[in-house]
């Protein structure tokens, strides 16, 4: 699994006009999985998002985590994280997993983030959505598989 993971102010998800999902302050996800990922790697990727340390406490030291601030999530679906750039100009997806498979670890790392006490909200998997956010740093950090 691939993640990016960036700290915002706030997060707005719409498809086709619509508003699907939205966050204040938190963490915007994106979630790409990989041929052979599984609910190991999720379950590990949802701990360290968890607990990672990027809000600044009350000495303006990036020290507490998204539980500590009470903050929310917005997973965002996104198979283009695993795209293979090294071969000309057009990225190719082969790396990427089967989209009903890439669905289903999706919704378990979204269960799972959840199930650690952090509010989750969600994009719609293969949906061409729209994303509007407000980024808070910029902070941005990039899980691909620790």
């Amino acid at each position: 699994m691939k993640l990016v993971v960036q700290r915002v102010k706030n997060t707005r998800l719409e498809v086709d006009g619509k508003v699907i999902s939205e966050i204040e302050k938190g963490l915007a996800i994106y979630v790409g999985v990989a041929v052979g990922d599984g609910e190991k790697e999720a379950d590990r990727l949802a701990e360290k998002v968890v607990k990672l340390r990027v809000f600044e406490d009350e000495n303006g030291k990036m020290n507490l985590s998204v539980t500590d601030i009470g903050g929310e999530i917005l997973a965002i679906s996104q198979f283009t994280l695993l795209a293979d750039v090294s071969h000309g100009n057009r990225p190719g997806f082969s790396g990427a997993e089967r989209p009903e498979r890439a669905n289903e670890l999706y919704e378990y790392f979204c269960r799972k983030v959840a199930s650690l006490g952090v509010t989750v909200k969600k994009g719609v998997f293969g949906a061409d959505m729209q994303i509007y956010q407000h980024n808070d740093g910029p902070v941005t950090i990039i899980y691909d598989n620790v």
